[in-house]
């Protein structure tokens, strides 16, 4: 009997590609940033009813993904200056969306957690965002969802993937019940 060949390892995201011409990479880049435009103004109107921006709306979420926050940490994560970091959680703390506490162990810390009110803003807020991303990975289809994943994650930088892996382990909100 003939012995059967090994089955042949699938080729990789875009092997098959012998190189990306200056056209193509701009094309992506296009569309990274049209996507997101669109993706961002699904939400704006939630936003300006509220008296929020775009970077309230960040912070919102990294808020609401990891309750215990502390503010060096979601400056970390949002890339922004303390300023600019300052601002908006004084809008959102005056507003009643969220809510600082001190830290149990090191008081000098601000622990950050969104208040019901937070929560229900944020929940309106993603389910408009999840509308989208729903409609869009339905119409790609399976194995387009798990290339755009693969094409995400290889842009973003370490400390980005960090935060995903974290967030994929559930250990975000477990890490701050001490």
């Amino acid at each position: 009997m003939p012995q059967s060949e090994p089955a042949a390892k699938p080729a990789a995201a875009g092997a098959s590609l012998l190189f990306l011409r200056e056209a193509q990479i701009r094309l992506a880049q296009d569309m990274m940033f049209l996507a997101w435009r669109d993706f961002s103004a699904s939400v704006d109107p939630v936003l300006e009813e509220a008296g929020l921006g775009r970077a309230h709306h960040r912070a919102l979420h990294f808020i609401g993904r990891a309750p215990g926050l502390t503010v060096t940490e979601l400056l970390a994560v949002l890339c922004i200056t303390k300023q600019s970091l300052a601002r908006v959680l004084g809008s959102l703390t005056t507003l009643g969306y969220v809510s600082v506490a001190p830290g149990r162990q090191d008081r000098r810390q601000r622990l950050l957690r969104l208040t019901e009110a937070g929560e229900a803003l944020e929940r309106t807020l993603f389910e408009r965002q999840r509308e989208r991303l729903v409609a869009a990975y339905r119409e790609a289809g399976g194995p387009a969802v798990e290339g755009f994943g693969r094409v995400m994650r290889a842009i973003m930088g370490q400390s980005a993937l960090d935060w995903l892996e974290a967030a994929e382990a559930g250990v975000l909100s477990e890490r701050r019940r001490i």
